[in-house]
């Protein structure tokens, strides 16, 4: 699966804080439908990739900061921690045991150029794109 339960999640997240004021954890978390502790730990993710920042106290919350025609989908899954990988032998440092024996790999070759293809498509879409989107 390319889009995890915790992509989707942001992307609501996200969606909550289109209108760039400050919103608690609790009211995204109502309105978006997601458990809260949940919620919490995406929003910190998404405050370490810089999309938006979190207000701690009485008068906190959470504020978009990013410029979401600027970033992709791409950059999300990235910033959640996610990789849009069609196989392990996709992964940086995966070591594949046909190839050390057998050298190239037809299969590895053609799943490659489709992930290529894959990651072209996911950094042509703007969170903004989605999220606005009928």
């Amino acid at each position: 699966m390319v889009i995890t339960r915790e992509t989707d999640y942001a992307l609501r997240i996200l969606r909550a804080l289109l209108d760039r004021e400050l919103h608690a954890v609790g009211e995204i978390s109502q309105a978006e439908l997601l458990p809260q502790a949940f919620a919490y730990k995406i929003l910190k993710k998404l405050e370490k990739a810089g999309l938006l920042e979190i207000r701690r106290g009485t008068a906190g919350g959470c504020r978009l900061t990013a410029d979401l025609d600027e970033t992709s989908l791409y950059d999300l899954m990235a910033a959640i921690g996610e990789h849009s990988s069609l196989s392990a032998c996709m992964e940086p440092g995966y070591e594949c045991s046909w190839r050390s024996t057998h050298g190239s790999c037809g299969v590895h070759c053609k799943l490659l150029e489709i992930q290529k293809k894959l990651d072209a498509e996911l950094r042509s879409h703007s969170l903004q794109e989605i999220l606005l989107a009928p």
